[in-house]
């Protein structure tokens, strides 16, 4: 019975960035503006989670992108794919000032920093987030 416990009570891996997938544009005036896109990751554990919260920081070429903090349900099955449909506000006035040009590249360096809350049988757990890659995309294609 020891080892059973044991064996079911593992501490997660990490979740393991894919991709940026649906960028869109929802809004967009000098007084605000957002986003939305689906961040795709894998779950490399041999049992399910849930995604509780999301509390991200976003960042293109170094520059302030926005910030997205949700409570929401997201059912991850075990060692497979599972998509989180983030909303983004974003920093228009930063964004003027400092990352426009970056928003018409085709290649941009996004980083992705923050936390998400993910648990199982109503035990979650925060884990750190700090992904960085090239995407190949612009906001106005």
């Amino acid at each position: 019975m020891i080892i059973l416990f044991q064996t079911s009570c593992h501490e997660p891996k990490s979740l393991e960035f894919k991709e940026f997938k649906n960028l869109k544009v929802d809004k967009l005036s000098f007084a605000g503006a957002a986003l939305t896109v689906d961040l795709v990751y894998y779950n490399p554990n041999n049992f399910g989670l849930q995604l509780n919260k999301t509390d991200l920081d976003v960042f293109i070429d170094s520059t302030f992108l926005g910030h997205s903090r949700q409570n929401i349900q997201v059912n991850i099955s075990k060692r497979d794919a599972f998509t989180i449909p983030l909303k983004v506000d974003l920093d228009v006035k930063n964004l003027l000032k400092n990352g426009i040009t970056s928003m018409f590249n085709k290649n941009v360096s996004v980083r992705v920093l923050g936390s998400v809350k993910v648990g199982k049988a109503g035990i979650y757990k925060s884990f750190p987030v700090d992904y960085t890659s090239i995407q190949n995309f612009s906001m106005f294609k």
